[in-house]
């Protein structure tokens, strides 16, 4: 049998180029595409090792958010008194929270891009921004898992007689869904740039999302912003807001539909998905060899 040789051309045009990047606002959109085999082999990974070795498993996809919803009723609705109008407390939570704890688990995990990972990039080449990317993609398989509890919820609290109603407006999730995944990987490219230099911003950001879903109509209706001047300009800064008031609108027929803040909404996460975009290219050229 002969034996290849070692010193044999590459193939007639074949060329493999190596540079470094220039400038903040280069981005090898076609190298991306080229590891998209890796893209998905990391999806897998985040989904399946996110709960790995505990007892429940991918049931904690669905009990968090679940949980969250029960306690926010009694808390809220219950003790505070604050209503939900002929919407029951329990869906009317549940129904906020899909878009908020996908943001949330977008955010977590990906601000801590460059620390959690630090053991790959320091190893082999590949695209960095492909990891909070396969972030964002696997926990769209958790937002589907909570969707098939909320319409057991759903329709559980509609054969009760419960003054719900979803029509083809439901299929309106899917750009609701879009701008909530744009603003998220924007927020966490920012504070992966960030923390990757400030390791302590790591324990401010669980912080500044408590916060932030105080401040959006998660556990309460839109009105109690918009009534009062003194807040309503949260409502409107706020790109979260209208994010999760028109879920309700779309899936239970509660709220008003305001195509200008929905508009607000999606402009602002495509400014901070450029901006963390920019900080995240230069942050991994001059932080990676660091971590």
């Amino acid at each position: 049998m002969s034996q290849p040789n070692e010193h044999a051309s590459p193939a007639p045009g074949y060329e493999i180029l190596i540079e470094p990047g220039r400038g903040f606002l280069r981005m090898n959109w076609r190298e991306l595409w080229e590891y998209r085999d890796l893209l998905v082999i990391l999806v897998r990974r985040d989904f399946l090792a996110k709960y790995k070795q505990t007892m429940l498993g991918p049931l904690w996809f669905i009990l968090q958010p679940l949980l969250s919803a029960v306690v926010m009723s009694i808390a809220f609705h219950k003790v505070a008194g604050i209503a939900t109008g002929s919407i029951p407390s329990l869906l009317f939570n549940l129904c906020a929270l899909l878009p908020w704890a996908y943001f949330s688990q977008n955010v977590t995990t990906g601000s801590a891009t460059f620390t959690a990972n630090s053991h790959l990039f320091g190893k082999v080449y590949f695209p960095r921004l492909i990891v909070p990317i396969a972030t964002v993609v696997s926990n769209l398989f958790a937002l589907v898992l909570q969707l098939v509890v909320f319409f057991i919820f759903y329709g559980w609290f509609a054969a009760r007689g419960a003054p719900v109603h979803m029509g083809t407006s439901a299929l309106l999730m899917i750009p609701l869904i879009a701008i909530t995944a744009i603003l998220s990987l924007g927020l966490s490219l920012l504070i992966s740039a960030s923390t990757a230099k400030f390791r302590d911003l790591a324990h401010l950001t669980p912080v500044l999302l408590q916060l932030w879903m105080f401040a959006s109509p998660v556990f309460y209706p839109m009105g109690l912003l918009t009534k009062n001047a003194s807040w309503s300009w949260l409502a409107w800064a706020n790109p979260m807001a209208s994010i999760v008031e028109h879920t309700r609108t779309v899936l239970l027929g509660e709220g008003v539909w305001q195509p200008a803040m929905l508009a607000v909404s999606a402009v602002v996460s495509l400014i901070v998905l450029f901006a963390g975009t920019i900080a995240f290219n230069h942050a991994e050229r001059t932080v990676v060899d660091s971590i």
